[in-house]
Formats: C-alpha cells, sequence, structure tokens
C-alpha cells in the first residue's frame, strides 16, 4: 500500500447502459492506479435491462477493486452522483459516464496534474467514435467545430488549455466540498453549470491532452435529436441561473431556428422577409454541405450522405429545445 498516493472515488451514474457498461466499467477496473488506492460508486438509475447483472459480473473479475451499485431512484446523473458523493471516501473525486471508455492510466494522469500542476479539476479531450456506420457518422459531426462549435473537450486534440468545463472530470475532494452538489434540477447541461460555479469561486481547470477517453456515441437519430434537445431546452435554466455562463455559440442554433421558423410563417405576407428567409435556409445549406463535404473528403464519402442530416438535428433540436425551454421556464427568470 502506497499511502503517500490519494484514495480516489470514481462515481458512475448510470442508467440502461446494459450495451455500454461492460466497456465503460471494465475500463475503469482496468487502471494502472493501485488498487488499495481506489473504490467505485456507481448510481445505478433503477436500470430496466441487465445493467446490474453486468456489474456483480465484472466486479467478480476485479475484487481488487471495492465496487457498490447505490440505488439512484431519481434516475438522472445529478441525483445519482450526489447520492455517491455522500458515501464516497476519497480525496480525489472522478466522474465516468456510462457511455465512456477511459485510458489505463486516466486515474493516474488525473492524480499527476492535481497534485503538481496546482489545479483545481482536470480532464482531457474525448475521441468521439461510433460502432454502427450510422452512429460513427453522428461522431465525426460531435467532433467537428460546425456541429459544436468551439467546445474544447471535442475539438482540441494535443494542447493543454484551461478551460471553462471539462467532460469525465476529477477534482480535489477540496474543490468539490467548496462548490456542493450537483444542481439536480439539471438533466442535462449539469456539468456545465457546476463548473461554472467552480471556475466562480476560483478554481482552475486543465484540460490535459495525456488525459484520454473515448465516448460512444449515440447510434439512432432518434436518441441524437432527444439528447441535444435536451441540452437546449436545459441550458435554459443554466442561462437563468448564470447569465455569465454562456458563450456565443450557444445562442446560434436557438437564433437559427427562431429565423427559420418565424420567416416561414411571415414570409407569405412580406416579400422582403422571404428573400431574407431564402437566403438564410440557403446560407445554412451551403455550409453544411460544406462541412459534409470537407469531413467526409477526409474520413470517407460513405459519410457525405449522411452528415448533412445530423448536422441539421444537432441544430435544429438544440436550437429548437432551447426556445421551448424559453417558453417552459419563463417564470424562473429570478433565479
Amino acid at each position: 500500500m502506497d499511502d503517500t498516493l490519494p484514495f480516489v472515488s470514481i462515481i458512475m451514474p448510470v442508467r440502461n447502459e446494459a450495451t455500454f457498461i461492460a466497456r465503460s466499467l471494465g475500463a475503469v477496473l482496468a487502471q494502472d492506479y493501485p488498487a488499495d488506492r481506489l473504490e467505485v460508486l456507481i448510481a445505478d438509475g433503477m436500470s430496466t435491462d441487465d445493467t446490474r447483472v453486468i456489474i456483480r459480473q465484472l466486479a467478480a473479475q476485479h475484487p481488487q477493486v471495492p465496487v457498490r451499485v447505490i440505488d439512484n431512484p431519481g434516475k438522472i446523473v445529478p441525483t445519482g452522483f450526489n447520492a455517491a458523493l455522500a458515501q464516497a471516501r476519497g480525496d480525489v473525486i472522478v466522474r465516468i459516464d456510462g457511455h465512456c471508455e477511459i485510458a489505463p492510466d486516466y486515474v493516474s494522469r488525473c492524480v499527476i496534474h492535481l497534485l503538481e500542476d496546482g489545479v483545481d479539476g482536470v480532464g482531457g479531450p474525448i475521441r468521439t467514435v461510433g460502432v454502427t456506420p450510422l452512429s460513427a457518422t453522428i461522431a465525426l459531426a460531435m467532433s467537428s467545430s460546425f456541429g459544436v462549435g468551439n467546445s474544447a473537450f471535442r475539438t482540441v486534440k494535443d494542447k493543454a488549455m484551461f478551460v471553462d468545463t471539462i467532460a469525465f472530470p476529477a477534482y480535489t475532494r477540496v474543490t468539490v466540498e467548496k462548490a456542493g452538489l450537483l444542481d439536480e434540477e439539471l438533466v442535462r447541461n449539469q456539468d456545465d453549470e457546476y463548473n461554472y460555479r467552480l471556475r466562480k469561486l476560483g478554481a482552475w481547470l486543465l484540460l490535459a491532452p495525456d488525459v484520454k477517453a473515448t465516448y460512444y456515441s449515440r447510434n439512432s437519430l432518434r436518441s441524437l435529436w432527444r439528447q441535444y434537445y435536451q441540452y437546449g431546452f436545459y441550458k435554459v435554466r443554466v442561462l437563468q441561473k448564470h447569465p455569465h455562463q454562456m458563450r456565443l455559440r450557444q445562442f446560434v442554433p436557438p437564433a437559427f431556428v427562431a429565423t427559420v421558423l418565424g420567416g416561414a410563417l411571415l414570409s407569405p405576407f412580406s416579400r422582403i422577409v422571404r428573400r431574407l428567409w431564402g437566403l438564410t435556409v440557403s446560407a445554412y445549406v451551403v455550409a453544411n454541405l460544406f462541412a459534409s463535404w470537407r469531413i467526409a473528403r477526409k474520413t470517407g464519402y460513405e459519410h457525405l450522405w449522411r452528415l448533412p442530416v445530423v448536422f441539421f438535428i444537432l441544430h435544429f433540436s438544440y436550437g429548437l429545445g432551447f426556445l421551448r425551454g424559453l417558453i417552459h421556464f419563463r417564470n424562473r427568470w429570478a433565479g
């Protein structure tokens, strides 16, 4: 036992992850960090598939690392994380997603950065992949600046930098105790809101290129639409709680959707509106096709016919969700 190393608690909020939990938890249990300085807490959102069966099987195969399953009747990430945090013993807290596969040295690298670089939180760039032809196309779109703007952890691969938010983060226990719990109102965007709270307290968040993880993208257009619709919807609550957290890129999709829908309604009554609407739609189509062609040229033309559809879903579902959120949360501007 090396008592000089910090004890690490890995928290995994999951629900119905039977397809991916073997990869995700398997990677956690294969870490090169000393097993006696590690614990895994899985907050299960009352899964109805074989998630818990697979967890028990993997835990039995790796008895050197303690694995505990904690019930999460709230069924969402914040309630699960908070329930697990209440039982976590670690000096370092690492949150891992059920769709994520971390590198064998992920925890070790995070601990090194936290100890040696004087930062409060650390994460790495995400390599997004798909296991089917469609999900592979979705992964390409989610890794492009046209698809997700300047989201650093998705688009920056080989540069260490301080950032606004990190995915699959490792935090010092002291930092977590200062910031408090995740906001249980936020089904999505809870990580952005939490990291903003940390930065307001003076925390430094590092994107480190040697901290590597793979994220498995959604494998259907329907699930992708739902995911990004929720991102847009709950981003309104983040805006209401923390207006300064927002970035210009987050307003572009709702502005685009409002222009397209509003223009379609008003075009029959005004030639000027009709022309402006046509220019807006045409400009988007050209930009979408050009971005799709540039990516397909490098990654394979089999993606070319799917990419424009995926880009449209990313942008339109997020924008529509944001507009719906403005209506739904219209009486919540007090905070």
